[in-house]
């Protein structure tokens, strides 16, 4: 089986195991960690127990979620399946940087052979996106991933918070907030309360703290992600940021999102699409022992 641009897919293989335990790969990207499942044949399904368990920060190998990849349906117009658990263990319909690490894992398993100028159809609840491999080196992968169409419905009802705000759907709901310096922010305290009082009614959202600059179409960002806490970058939080202050008029159509993590770059293309680029790290291997 060929990709789309003549990626090649092996044949579906059972999810590997190392010594009775179940092998996982943690990648970041910018910061934002992730353990991986390579489960190409769908006989290891990951839930909110396996997460919650593998990414707690001192019982288990620490992580903002848990990714399982698997090999996607025949005639789906793409080669793999992205599901993603939360720290938390709830669900999440749409991750970025999770999605560079997804693919990135895949190809170091060998899952898929596939390389710089090569691009993967990946299923998400939220759609399929295309991600395009652009460069490789010594553990390090630079990617850039169709991320659909940012949806800005508009302000936050009841939230008088910093200079604006605006509610943007990017696959998964996102409260961008303008105010000063996001250094000046108790995220820890402001973006559970965001959360919960904007996203009362869909199990909360993923809140943006942003300002203008330091440079032309640049912006700097901290985020809350619901689920997981504060984040050192968040992939769709930096497209709803972009997407926001384009919407203001305060930022072109390729902007570079800084945060703790690093940089990350977001194209708003005239079809309405964006495209989110950056790099994805493998930091390691582990086995986790299932309890007896």
């Amino acid at each position: 089986m060929t990709g789309p641009a003549g990626a090649k897919v092996p044949a579906p293989r059972p999810a590997p195991r190392a010594r009775g335990g179940i092998a996982l790969a943690k990648y970041q990207g910018l910061g934002n960690d992730f353990l991986v499942l390579v489960d190409m044949d769908g006989s290891r399904p990951s839930g909110a127990e396996l997460a919650r368990a593998v990414c707690d920060r001192h019982l288990g190998f620490g992580a903002d979620g848990l990714v399982r990849a698997a090999s996607a349906p025949a005639g789906s117009g793409a080669e793999l399946t992205f599901d993603l658990r939360n720290a938390d263990g709830s669900a999440a319909e749409m991750s970025g940087n999770g999605l560079r690490c997804l693919v990135h894992a895949v190809i170091d398993a060998g899952a898929v052979r596939a390389g710089p100028g090569d691009s993967l159809g990946v299923l998400t609840p939220a759609g399929r996106r295309m991600v395009y491999v652009r460069a490789f080196d010594d553990g390090w992968m630079w990617a850039a991933t169709e991320m659909g169409t940012p949806e800005v419905a508009g302000p936050a009802e009841r939230c008088n918070v910093g200079h604006g705000q605006l509610l943007v759907n990017v696959g998964n709901p996102h409260l961008v907030v303008l105010g000063p310096s996001p250094e000046t922010v108790d995220v820890a305290v402001l973006g559970p309360a965001l959360s919960r009082e904007v996203g009362a009614a869909t199990g909360g959202v993923n809140v943006e703290f942003v300002a203008l600059g330091p440079g032309r179409d640049e912006l700097t960002m901290r985020v809350w992600e619901r689920g997981v806490g504060e984040t050192r970058a968040c992939g769709t939080g930096s497209v709803a940021a972009a997407a926001a202050l384009h919407h203001w008029g305060r930022v072109g159509a390729k902007v570079t999102v800084n945060q703790p993590g690093g940089a990350a770059e977001v194209e708003l293309r005239a079809d309405g699409a964006a495209v989110l680029s950056g790099p994805s790290r493998r930091v390691g291997t582990c086995s986790w022992e299932e309890p007896r």
